[in-house]
């Protein structure tokens, strides 16, 4: 690798730095290109290349200190970070002196020996103007302090994620649009999206832009809800795991759940498939559905299933994983709000939104806002999403299923399907609980073969199993809600009482 220092036609004071070079064929999905930062710089962009119709590779930017600065993944456009302003996917700071890195991602290497095309541009003066709309994230009081049903999306995409376009505007119209109370943007390894939220949520103070990130790796993705601090994506690299990474989304009091899981698309979505080696502690939620991937659907409600045979508790989310606000979509694309998620929480608020989760109080609408609703319940009062009892009697009550099918799904075996013919439709079940162990119970609304609403688990106990640890303890993934007196019947949902 060459440093050439040139002297730049545009500006006499720019320095212009070559770093072009070949691909490292060590192993490691991950490689690191050193920059020299001397004092008095403002501005520095970055022009990047991979010099090839069959290589992908993805840019970011560590500064001085190792701090991150930004990813833009397959961004095609130049990176520019400066003091007071910074491209997409980029955070805007200091500029100190000293070593940075240009962190970059082997997306795909298929023609070998590879090559790199790198050139810096470090200016004294900026050409970016301020950015003034950019403010460090806060936390928004409670939009609503009703309890109820919160519809949501927790898979959307903005412009600072290199492969998406729509600004938050455009999101937040949209969303709206299909009365939905909520969304997250989880932009690719970058968190340059929560610089623009303050603007965004004054300008659109009935709909509540919930932080958080896609982790994007190369076996796998995972969504941090709530997340508004950097998590290192190189899980292959020494000092660095998976484990390391979903413990730092918890640590800062986010979610990690899994997106789109069963996703095998090879090149078409690089490492969209879920790879990772995780204990089951370490995961909160599944992505049981994916946009307009309905084929993936079963395999995905089956990874599900799977996990939670394990006694994990794990709560059903859906996403979009819309890229353009709903506007220009290709056949597989799909808009804001397909699926729909709908969170039974007490407040229109993060926290509120992520305690639900943990509960288990979510009802995943496949195709969009517009599908049947579930509301499960149990004759007696679950702590968090577990009764704890010898018997009980399970109801679902459905509303808009007209002309579809419902069905109680014990332990991931459904029982026969019943025609849904009153608006609004309850169902029930007796159920007996385990001598140990625990039994889990959903229901899904069903078009035909097609599930199209699918509610989280309730999980039935033993009283003696509950009492002696057994089942509903905080080893086997259950939450729990404060013991109360107070509390009335649950005859909105299988969760704890608002």
């Amino acid at each position: 690798m060459c440093a050439l220092w040139l002297s730049s036609p545009a500006q006499a004071a720019d320095t212009v730095v070559d770093l072009s070079g070949a691909v490292p064929d060590d192993g490691l999905r991950h490689f690191f290109i050193e920059l020299e930062v001397p004092t008095g710089i403002k501005e520095i962009e970055i022009a990047h290349d991979d010099l090839s119709a069959d290589n992908i590779l993805d840019w970011g930017l560590l500064d001085e200190k190792g701090a991150f600065r930004g990813w833009g993944g397959g961004n095609s456009e130049n990176a520019v970070v400066g003091e007071a302003a910074a491209s997409r996917s980029y955070l805007p700071g200091p500029i100190g002196a000293g070593k940075w890195k240009i962190v970059v991602g082997k997306a795909k290497i298929k023609q070998t020996p590879a090559s790199y095309s790198v050139q810096v541009t470090m200016r004294d003066l900026a050409t970016l103007p301020p950015q003034t709309t950019r403010t460090p994230y806060k936390a928004v009081a409670p939009l609503l302090t009703e309890t109820r049903w919160y519809a949501g999306d927790f898979h959307v995409h903005s412009i600072e994620s290199g492969d998406a376009k729509p600004p938050l505007d455009e999101i937040a119209a949209f969303a709206k649009g299909r009365k939905l109370d909520f969304v997250m943007l989880s932009d690719h390894n970058t968190v340059s999206q929560l610089d623009f939220y303050s603007v965004a949520q004054k300008q659109h103070p009935d709909l509540l832009f919930l932080p958080g990130v896609e982790f994007t790796t190369y076996w796998g993705h995972a969504n941090g809800i709530g997340a508004t601090v950097y998590v290192d994506d190189k899980t292959e690299m020494p000092g660095h795991s998976i484990g390391a990474a979903a413990k730092a989304f918890r640590d800062q009091g986010a979610l990690f759940s899994i997106n789109h899981p069963t996703m095998t698309l090879g090149d078409a979505c690089i490492g969209c498939a879920w790879e990772h080696d995780l204990p089951l502690d370490q995961i909160d939620a599944i992505e049981i559905g994916t946009g307009k991937f309905g084929m993936l659907t079963q395999s995905a409600v089956d990874y599900w299933d799977d996990l939670c045979s394990k006694g994990r508790h794990l709560a059903a989310l859906g996403g979009s994983d819309d890229h353009d606000a709903g506007v220009d979509l290709s056949p597989i694309q799909s808009p804001i709000g397909s699926p729909t998620t709908m969170v039974y929480a007490k407040a229109l608020s993060v926290q509120a939104i992520i305690d639900a989760i943990k509960s288990g109080r979510t009802v995943v609408k496949l195709q969009g806002p517009g599908d049947p609703m579930i509301e499960l319940a149990s004759s007696v009062v679950p702590t968090g999403d577990t009764v704890a009892a010898p018997k009980t009697e399970l109801s679902a009550t459905i509303t808009g299923g007209l002309g579809f099918t419902a069905r109680f799904v014990k332990n991931g075996q459904p029982a026969a399907e019943v025609e849904i013919d009153s608006d609004p439709f309850v169902l029930k079940l007796a159920a007996a609980a385990p001598a140990s162990g625990e039994h889990r119970f959903r229901v899904e609304v069903m078009d035909g073969s097609s599930r199209i609403t699918v509610t989280s688990h309730l999980w039935l106990t033993s009283a003696a199993a509950a009492d002696a640890g057994a089942g509903g303890s905080a080893g086997s993934g259950s939450r729990s809600c404060p013991a109360s007196s107070a509390w009335p019947p649950c005859t909105s949902y299988c969760g704890c009482p608002a």
